[in-house]
């Protein structure tokens, strides 16, 4: 376990503070300073997914020449390995190992798929520089059995959630509320491991606003702390999403400064001390994303 609940917010690090985590392409390095300068908290480099199988080399090349200190494009980024046995696992590890060794490379951190075993995660880990970010991203059902185990790995900063890739695992249908027991699951592992709140899949929707507005959300409601994201135009949904309105800013203000101590009544209703500590969350939270802004 990383530590007793209570003292996560003293222990955050740019990637747990994140709210939005932009994909881009691997194979597609002419994308990849557009995406940093699209305006998300942290950008994810993927070499999974978005990859063709044949294009796996070439991209972990252009991945590496991007983010080591000479290189000709200047980016800072996570990077999304594919999953450990997999044919490329090797050869990405061994280059993540050699870019760490520039003391200016952009490598902020990594992301793990398909994460399910915590002592495999921990032998990664181990190839890897102290304090570098790790993010397993939970797209099993294996994978979110252990999910507690995955948070307890020295190193891990939060926890993923993938729901396409879940959702085709269990054979659930195609809809949200069928995956909120693992929304839940992880929301709740992460917290017991007092890391960061984890980030939530992304949403498949890039043209319609409101419908990105209302996954981001449902995720902030579940207790996630961001949202995983596809494309520059979901980002500013997601950040409006979980950016506290003016109206609640204006409500917890008005709470911290009357000053109530333990049970009392404000604006006309019985508060106690887990109310006044939700007020001093938002203000929190507000002040953390201005000045992320």
């Amino acid at each position: 376990m990383n530590g007793a609940p209570g003292s996560a917010v003293e222990r955050i690090n740019p990637v747990a503070q994140a709210v939005t985590a932009l994909f881009v392409p691997g194979n597609r390095p002419e994308r990849f300073a557009k995406a940093a300068n699209a305006g998300a908290d942290m950008v994810i480099i993927d070499l999974e997914d978005a990859v063709p199988i044949g294009d796996k080399e070439r991209a972990l090349d252009a991945v590496t020449i991007a983010l080591a200190s000479d290189g000709s494009i200047p980016v800072q980024a996570m990077i999304r390995i594919n999953a450990p046995g997999s044919p490329s696992f090797d050869r990405e590890l061994a280059a993540l190992v050699a870019l760490s060794a520039d003391a200016a490379n952009g490598l902020v951190g990594v992301v793990v798929p398909k994460a399910e075993d915590a002592g495999e995660l921990a032998a990664l880990v181990g190839h890897l520089p102290a304090g570098l970010p790790i993010v397993p991203l939970v797209e099993t059902a294996l994978g979110l059995m252990n999910c507690h185990e995955l948070a307890g790995v020295a190193g891990v900063s939060r926890l993923a959630f993938g729901a396409i890739d879940f959702a085709l695992d269990i054979d659930a249908g195609d809809g949200d509320r069928f995956l909120d027991y693992a929304r839940s699951h992880l929301v709740v592992a992460s917290r017991a491991a007092n890391i960061a709140a984890p980030l939530d899949s992304p949403s498949p929707e890039i043209g319609d606003a409101s419908l990105i507005l209302e996954s981001a959300r449902s995720a902030r409601h579940f207790g996630f702390g961001g949202k995983l994201c596809i494309h520059p135009a979901q980002l500013p949904s997601v950040k409006a999403a979980f950016t506290p309105s003016e109206e609640s800013i204006r409500w917890a203000r008005a709470l911290v400064d009357a000053g109530v101590d333990g049970a009392g009544r404000f604006e006309g209703r019985m508060i106690d001390r887990p109310v006044i500590e939700r007020a001093n969350r938002i203000l929190k939270r507000a002040e953390l994303l201005r000045k992320q802004a």
